[in-house]
């Protein structure tokens, strides 16, 4: 569905926009807003029912960690250095172990 909201402001060629919805409609907004960040200016949500924020901020963590691995000059590390470079950026323990 964030699919088809994406594919939805591509054809009436909307850059920005505050995601609303209504019931089901809230949880597709809020999907939709986390799917497509860089296009979101908010997200209205009525009558949503309890949303659990924690696997949006474990994403988010994810996906920072990602940007920073992407970021590093690989070429210019030395050999078996890329994880403990990566590990040396991750304050949650849980991520950290990946990298031991």
């Amino acid at each position: 569905m964030t699919a088809d909201v994406a594919r939805f402001m591509d054809d009436k060629k909307i850059t920005m926009a505050t995601m609303g919805g209504h019931g089901f409609g809230a949880k597709v907004a809020l999907a939709s807003a986390i799917d497509n960040m860089e296009r979101c200016t908010g997200v209205i949500n009525l009558d949503g029912g309890p949303l659990d924020h924690r696997y949006y901020e474990a994403y988010h963590e994810l996906e920072n960690y990602v940007n920073f691995a992407n970021s590093l000059r690989i070429d210019k590390l030395e050999k078996g250095k890329v994880i403990s470079e990566i590990g040396k950026n991750i304050q949650c323990k849980k991520w950290a172990k990946i990298f031991e």
